[in-house]
This record gives C-alpha cells, sequence and structure tokens, in this order.
C-alpha cells in the first residue's frame, strides 16, 4: 500500500514536471508566512500562493549596483522602469528580466544636458510616454521612450496651495487621458492633478480625518494651552498609487486604524472601493492577532492586476495582500529577513510577466514571486466570476478545497455559481461552508419560495380536506348538541 502511495506520488510530480503546471508549496517550503483570515478572523495557514523565483539587480544586469532604489514600473510593451534613485538615473530592463535596453541618466533640455535629482517615482503612460518624479528638482519629467524630452511639470499655481508649498514629486502615475496624479512630500491635501497641458487643476481624493465623539468633546472643553498641545488631526498623506483600465485610481495610505490602506478612487475623487466582510482592507486584522501580527500594516503600494484583484505591500512587516473587486482578501505571503524571498525595506510592488515584484531599497534587488498551483487557481477563479462565467470558475474551486480544504473563499464561490445556476439547495450546503451569510439568506429565501411553488398544489388541496373536515365536524357537533337540546327539553315538558 505505501508502495502505490509513492508511486503515486511520483507519477504526479512526473505529470506536473512535464506539462510544467504550477506546483502546491507549502507554508514550510517558503521563508515567510502564507495565511488568511477565516470568517471569525483567526489566523489560518493556507499552502503558499507564491514562491521567490529568483531576483533582479544593477549586479546582474551588469549597470552597476543599483543605490536606493524607489519605484518601478512595467510599460506597455513589457519593459521594466527602475528609478534608480541614489544614481539619479532611470534603468530600462527587458522583458526577459536579463538585459538592460538602455539607461536614461541625462537629456537634452534647450540645447543643454540636464539631469535629474533624486527620481523617487517612474510611470509609462499608455500612450508610451515616460513620466519621472524628479524630486529634487522639484519637477516632473516627461520624455519619449528614447529619452527625448517632451516637457517638464513644475511650480503648480493656485490659491488652495498652502503658503510657501515646496513641489517635491514623490510618484506620478497617468491615466488614459494623460492626467498626472502626484503625491508630492508634506501634502496632505490630497494627490495633485495636473491636465495634460502641465497645468495644476486641484486636488483628488483627500483624506478625511474623522473625530470620534470622545475627542469633539475634549476638544470643545479644553483650555486654549491644552488644544495646542493636543495631537494635530490632519488629513493622512497617500504612500503609492496605480490607475486601473478604467480610469479608477487605487491609492494606498498609512491608516493608524488599520482599516483602510486603499482606496478606489472614482473620476469625482470618491471613494468607492468595497470592503467584504470584514469591512477591513487594511492588511493584517490586527485586533486578532499578536506578536509579529500585532499592530496596524503600513500599506506603502498598491498595484492593480486585472479583473478586479489587486495587491497591497506593507513595509511594516514585508507581506503582500491581495483582494478581489468585492473586497474579499485572498491571501497574503511574503515577511521580513535575509532569505531570498524576503525583505529589508519594500517600498514598491509591480505585476510582470505573470509574476509580482518586489522593490527592496535597501538591499536594492527586486524580487521575483511566480504563483504556485494554488494561487493560479484563486487568480483565475476570481477572474472568472469577474467576468460572470460562474460555472467555469466551479472546477477551480473544488480543485482549491483538495489543496486547502477549509477555504472559506472557494466554498462561498461555489456556493454563488450554484445560486446563479438555480440549485439553491446546493447554494446554500457550500454558502454555509463558506460562512457567507448575505448570500446564504438570498440562498434560503429562494430555496423556501421554491419548496412552496413546488407543493402549492399539495398544501391547498390538505388545506382544503381539512377545512372540510372541519365544518363537517362542527356541523354533527352542532347536530348533537341540538338533539340533546331537544330531548332534554322534552323530558322536563
Amino acid at each position: 500500500m505505501k508502495f502505490l502511495k509513492k508511486l503515486s506520488a511520483l507519477f504526479l510530480a512526473l505529470v506536473l514536471l512535464v506539462t510544467g503546471l504550477p506546483v502546491l508549496a507549502l507554508a514550510d517550503d517558503v521563508p515567510y508566512d502564507t495565511y488568511n483570515y477565516d470568517y471569525w478572523e483567526n489566523i489560518v495557514r493556507i499552502p503558499a500562493p507564491y514562491v521567490p523565483d529568483g531576483a533582479i539587480s544593477g549586479v546582474s544586469l551588469n549597470c552597476g549596483a543599483f543605490a536606493s532604489p524607489q519605484d518601478i514600473c512595467v510599460a506597455p510593451n513589457g519593459d521594466l522602469y527602475v528609478a534608480d534613485t541614489g544614481h539619479n538615473r532611470i534603468v530600462v530592463v527587458d522583458g526577459t528580466g536579463r538585459r538592460v535596453e538602455r539607461i536614461i541618466d541625462s537629456f537634452e533640455n534647450d540645447g543643454e544636458q540636464d539631469t535629474f535629482n533624486a527620481p523617487t517615482g517612474v510611470c509609462v503612460s499608455e500612450n508610451e510616454q515616460l513620466y519621472v518624479a524628479d524630486r529634487e528638482n522639484q519637477r516632473i519629467v516627461v520624455l519619449e521612450l528614447d529619452g527625448t524630452l517632451d516637457r517638464i511639470v513644475r511650480d503648480p499655481q493656485s490659491d488652495v496651495l498652502p503658503a510657501g508649498f515646496v513641489f517635491k514629486p514623490l510618484k506620478v502615475s497617468v491615466d488614459y487621458a494623460d492626467r498626472i496624479y502626484c503625491i508630492a512630500q508634506n501634502m496632505f491635501q490630497g494627490i495633485l492633478v495636473f491636465e495634460t497641458d502641465g497645468q495644476f487643476s486641484g486636488f483628488f481624493g483627500t483624506i478625511n480625518v474623522s473625530l470620534s465623539l470622545w475627542e469633539k468633546f475634549w476638544k470643545k472643553i479644553a483650555t486654549k494651552e491644552e488644544r495646542q498641545n493636543q495631537t494635530l488631526y490632519i488629513a493622512t498623506e497617500f504612500t503609492g498609487m496605480d490607475i486601473d483600465e478604467s480610469g479608477f485610481v487605487y491609492a494606498t495610505n498609512i491608516d493608524e486604524a488599520g482599516k483602510q490602506g486603499v482606496r478606489r478612487l472614482n473620476p469625482r475623487g470618491e471613494d468607492v472601493i468595497k470592503k467584504g466582510r470584514n469591512e477591513d482592507v487594511g492588511g493584517d486584522l490586527w485586533t486578532s492577532g499578536s506578536g509579529a501580527y500585532a499592530g496596524p500594516s503600513q500599506i506603502t503600494d498598491v498595484v492593480y492586476r486585472g479583473e478586479g484583484i489587486f495587491s497591497l505591500l506593507d513595509r511594516k512587516r514585508g507581506r503582500i495582500f491581495t483582494y478581489d473587486h468585492e473586497g474579499n482578501l485572498l491571501y497574503i505571503f511574503g515577511g521580513l529577513g535575509t532569505q531570498e524571498g524576503t525583505f529589508t525595506t519594500p517600498v514598491a510592488v509591480e505585476q510582470w510577466n505573470g509574476e509580482l515584484l518586489v522593490l527592496d531599497a535597501t538591499r536594492a534587488e527586486i524580487y521575483r514571486f511566480a504563483p504556485t498551483e494554488y494561487g493560479s487557481l484563486i487568480n483565475q477563479a476570481v477572474a472568472l466570476r469577474y467576468d460572470g462565467d460562474e460555472a467555469l470558475a466551479v472546477p477551480l474551486w473544488e480543485r482549491v478545497l483538495e489543496l486547502d480544504e477549509n477555504n472559506e473563499l472557494a466554498c462561498s464561490g461555489i456556493g454563488k455559481a450554484y445560486l446563479s445556476a438555480g440549485d439553491n439547495k446546493t447554494a446554500m450546503k457550500y454558502l454555509k461552508l463558506g460562512m457567507n451569510r448575505d448570500y446564504y439568506s438570498v440562498a434560503f429565501k429562494r430555496y423556501r419560495s421554491e419548496i412552496l411553488r413546488d407543493h402549492l398544489g399539495q398544501a391547498l388541496t390538505v388545506a382544503g380536506v381539512a377545512l372540510v373536515v372541519i365544518l363537517a365536524a362542527a356541523q354533527v357537533r352542532k347536530r348533537t348538541r341540538n338533539k340533546k337540546a331537544a330531548k332534554k327539553g322534552g323530558e322536563q315538558g
């Protein structure tokens, strides 16, 4: 029996090797935690969704070690752009990750050679133009991909800007209409927006800080001196951003409450993100954790990955949190350390050739993570649901349950598929296992209506017969009473 089991395991391994399918990685196979949270917000271990797949560095590219790089960006043509901040250059890596296409460290400006000074943000637009947040030069430089200068955006002017504001751009992104979105240093009023002509048009997505009733009460009764010593309640500064194909801006921030580390901003700057059943898109559910999970995550960057999926990077614990379009937490992996696949100072996350990339500023390397079978199945199933192909996702979710029998998301996904197909009874079974109360209630109501509809004729027949029997019995009782009364009256007469 043991021999047969070993033979089966060997056969499966050979099949996976030959077919090139992603292999399943257990939590013990990687140098970091891989986990999720269940309905009760308890930490549950899961198979590794992504595994380390090497690193890209200036040394491996033979262009000299990077120096405190701060940002990465994938161009529409597949090239990878690296903001090598300490060396004041942009390094362009080809789609294989093995060769440098070119290095942009200067450009011609009004007949003279101009250079960068601490470029901290980089972005390539759909129209194939390179945008660089040239921090210490206090400007955004817009170049053609060959390094030719197109224009420079600097010194925004407006009455809404605070007096003495010094424009130091940190991150830059561009939408389909070539509007520029910029996160600037010490700017708490929101993301700065520039039109295609470079004119500053206003702030976008300001985060308003709300006070509790207790804090409002004390501010009312506090003396002037006490109010001066109290914490200043100012808006939160954004840390990273990405833009999806519809023009919605995903923007991250440091949330002290640990509840919302990212926002999905519509064209009006309103947050329309869905937060899932825990009402939380802030990384670790730290209120239920301890030790290595205590304290709120510090979300420093976001990458939108398509089909409603996005990933957040936590600089505090070096973890990547991935969510779907409904705000459900799909999986968590990553950590701080010195082993391959762990980080010291993670600053940026990107998706490239089906892998996830994380830039470490201190170690000056870009770490690659390849999806396992487990991670690929979840990504594909979520994408199918996003596109409305519920039924096609069922076999994928079933395979996820084979790999992780306690995966509530898989149970919920199967339940939703059966609900869409009209199999309410089966949907109830899986939605209960998935602890999905909202959809279970829908399935239960539909199943109850289905039972009533299918048995309505029988129920009416039974009710009719019962009514006839009751009426007949009442007539019999009435006649019996009348006979007794008449007999008793005759005896008295």
